[in-house]
């Protein structure tokens, strides 16, 4: 019988890695000068890709 985990532990690994990859996403694109570097870019980009993944793996 598989056991689905702590759910604490899946939203905090979604989080950091989701944190991450915006991260290096919005700093790719400020260097070829789509969008700027700033940390609300990086924070909007965490919480799509959060709801993103909540959505589509989650449930």
């Amino acid at each position: 019988m598989a056991s689905d985990g702590d759910p604490r532990v899946l939203f905090l690994m979604n989080l950091v890695l989701s944190f991450a990859f915006s991260a290096v996403v919005v700093w790719g694109f400020s260097v070829i000068n789509v969008a700027p570097f700033d940390w609300t870019n990086v924070a909007l980009a965490t919480v799509f890709l959060m709801v993103a993944t909540y959505l589509l793996v989650l449930r």
